[in-house]
């Protein structure tokens, strides 16, 4: 599952290997000499990063979580080690039923503060979304209930809606000859909707983004003139335009989003 994870995310055969490989030395005693005439430096390096890794202890201590984070991507002098090791944890955490209630909320709250925050860092917004949305109901279970029944509520109609807007936004932009594009939409991930609900006080009314349609195109000046056919189809909400474009998140994130 690790190394499934891993070519799901467009790794290279290496990193897949490795995947396939990381628990051989810890779990199975396999030598390193054995990986290492079979498959090669590389890919023992990698096998021996992920087992490093795997040795770090978390403490649960806020204040140790920022440097523990830190300490994680400064361990791994190859990147491609972090991205395995977070390819595991979706797998230890999508396996989590199966050991005790203790370790569950452990690996959980591990999951929250150190692996999401990774993924999000190096980018990897689709493990982050999982990572967290599989973690949430271990670490807390009465809010998880909560912001998964408001969110059961309002998918279905949010999804017919999406549909809608996503046909006609394919109409107006033909007509302004852009045809070079792609379009995908999305329901917030739960935890991600539950931190924002935490923020605005628990006003669903508040929460302008619990649906998302997402365009890509090939360059930048597209993603403006985009904007204008958007802005001239529906009316945009004042003071809810953000410029990622001009203004990159720190993990090189860009993009224009409006509401």
């Amino acid at each position: 599952n690790t190394a499934r994870t891993l070519a799901e995310l467009g790794m290279g055969p290496k990193t897949i290997s490795a995947g396939l490989l990381h628990d051989s030395i810890e779990d199975v005693g396999i030598k390193n000499t054995t990986i290492r005439e079979q498959f090669g430096d590389d890919i023992l390096r990698l096998v021996l990063g992920v087992t490093k890794l795997g040795t770090l202890k978390y403490r649960g201590l806020s204040r140790h979580t920022e440097s523990l984070r830190k300490l994680f991507v400064a361990t791994s002098q190859d990147i491609r080690v972090v991205i395995i090791k977070l390819a595991d944890r979706l797998h230890n955490i999508q396996t989590l039923e199966y050991v005790s209630p203790e370790k569950q909320r452990r690996i959980a709250l591990e999951t929250l503060e150190i692996y999401a925050p990774v993924a999000e860092r190096l980018g990897i917004g689709r493990l982050k979304g999982e990572l967290e949305d599989l973690a949430f109901p271990y670490v807390y279970p009465k809010e998880y209930e909560v912001v998964h029944n408001l969110l059961k509520q309002k998918s279905k109609e949010n999804l017919k809606h999406l549909e809608k807007v996503n046909k006609s936004l394919k109409k107006e932009l033909a007509k302004q000859g852009i045809t070079n594009f792609e379009t995908s939409y999305r329901i917030k991930h739960l935890y991600s909707l539950f931190r924002k609900l935490e923020r605005k006080n628990w006003d669903m009314e508040k929460i302008h983004d619990i649906s998302a349609l997402r365009i890509v195109v090939p360059t930048v000046s597209e993603c403006y003139k985009i904007l204008g056919v958007i802005h001239s189809n529906w009316r945009p909400l004042p003071g809810k335009i953000k410029d990622y474009i001009a203004f990159e998140k720190p993990n090189g994130y860009q993009s224009i989003h409006t509401t």
